[in-house]
């Protein structure tokens, strides 16, 4: 079997996935995994708690694919019932406590001082057709099962995991690790640039004629995201035949040269994880600036974006959410008369309140936002989607400079209004910071 030809399904496993109440994020973060280890992702599947689903939609993808990873249904209720199936699939003969797992079992259950149950130690007991992969951040354990050609055509391998996030991402390193032992894996390259400004369809009017050049082993994908902008994913697949990296280099060179200013990072950048080497890396080594943030419409969700970064309290300084005019006027001493003037949603507002904040909090830079989030409370002068935004910084001689922008969502969904506020918002700074605000 040649290593291009390695191909993988994800399958979670649960009615609360079908019905909404969670939402799966294991299965992006596996197949990340799997493609950087030249594994391609074909199939991804939710299937419900029911034994007959299981079985025909796991025997599906072993047929089609040479590894499966499942998620979910292995906890000790009634309705996770994933092992009893996998049991079944991979004609199990019988069963058998794994000790090493009924060891992390105990631990667990001991530091949160709750008694081990019948149902707990069950967690430990699997198929007998399986290898126990030992979960060391949670009770149920992950499991390999290796099916021979004579079942399913070929050779094909399946890996349950638990569907707790954390303990499914805590399991990859070894599924890899296994995979590598029994697959020749290809390589995959994918280079990413992350850019923000340009909705998707200019986006791609603007790179016409390059992405029209491209050779055809490398493939552009768009990937939008409301706070993080566009990714333009540039991919290479069979990347051992001699060339194909360098040329997909000069490729990504030659896109990045395109976009200019419109390009802010690369691979997992986001507008708010690049504020440490925004504000405290090159090009001064002992640059030490600081944030801090007044926010009326997006609601404290710019501050959670920064406080997510680690090491973030070395440059955030904090934020007032100041929503009431009256806590405009009072905490960021935003002039009452500016508010009666002009109104909250203004420019002369939002200035008032970047400078307010810089001042109240002693910070090099501020962002400030306030708008009309919607659905309600829209006029035709300012309608629902409007939202004026402003970023300051103290200059080096002490002085304050302060610009604004009036940005229009162009929606009336609240949520999809508040995201695109904090991210417009987090862009401005980022060209402020770059000293790119004016260029385009």
């Amino acid at each position: 079997m040649s290593s291009n030809s390695i191909t993988a399904a994800i399958c979670t496993i649960g009615d609360e996935i079908l019905i909404g109440q969670i939402v799966d994020t294991n299965s992006s973060f596996i197949a990340r995994a799997l493609e950087s280890h030249g594994i391609k992702v074909r199939t991804m599947l939710s299937i419900g708690d029911e034994r007959g689903e299981i079985l025909s939609n796991l025997s599906h993808c072993l047929a089609c694919h040479d590894i499966v990873v499942t998620t979910g249904g292995l906890g000790p209720t009634k309705d996770d019932i994933t092992k009893s199936v996998l049991g079944e699939l991979s004609k199990a003969t019988g069963t058998f406590e794994s000790a090493e797992q009924l060891a992390v079992i105990e631990r667990i259950l001991s530091a949160r001082g709750i008694e081990m149950l019948p149902a707990n130690r069950a967690q430990a007991t699997v198929p007998d057709s399986c290898r126990v992969i030992v979960n060391k951040l949670g009770t149920a354990p992950n499991m390999e099962f290796e099916f021979q050609p004579e079942q399913f055509g070929h050779k094909a391998v399946l890996y349950a995991l638990p569907g707790v996030p954390h303990e499914a991402e805590g399991a990859i390193p070894d599924v890899l690790k296994s995979i590598e032992g029994k697959f020749e894996t290809g390589r995959i390259l994918h280079r990413t640039l992350v850019t923000f400004g340009l909705a998707e369809s200019v986006l791609a009017e603007k790179i016409a004629q390059w992405e029209d050049n491209l050779p055809e082993f490398l493939h552009l994908a768009y990937l939008p995201n409301s706070i993080i902008g566009v990714r333009l994913r540039l991919s290479c697949y069979d990347a051992d035949i001699a060339g194909r990296e360098e040329l997909l280099n000069t490729m990504f060179s030659e896109l990045r040269d395109i976009l200019g200013s419109y390009v802010y990072g690369e691979g997992e950048d986001t507008l708010y994880n690049i504020l440490p080497r925004l504000l405290q890396g090159p090009p001064v080594a002992s640059r030490q600036e600081t944030l801090a943030v007044a926010e009326s419409c997006t609601g404290g969700l710019i501050s959670h974006l920064i406080t997510s970064v680690p090491g973030c309290s070395a440059f955030y300084k904090g934020s007032v959410t100041s929503y009431a005019n009256d806590v405009k006027a009072s905490v960021i001493a935003v002039p009452a008369e500016i508010i009666e003037t002009y109104g909250a949603v203004s420019r002369q507002t939002a200035e008032a309140m970047a400078r307010g904040v810089l001042e109240a909090l002693g910070s090099d830079y501020s962002i400030a936002t306030t708008g009309v989030a919607g659905p309600d409370g829209g006029t035709d002068e300012k309608p629902v989607g409007t939202c004026w935004m402003a970023v300051a910084h103290r200059n080096e001689n002490g002085e304050v400079e302060i610009f604004a922008k009036c940005h229009h969502s162009g929606s009336r969904l609240r949520e999809v209004n508040i995201r695109r506020f904090a991210a417009n918002a987090l862009n401005m700074l980022r060209l402020m910071i770059s000293q790119q605000l004016f260029i385009d």
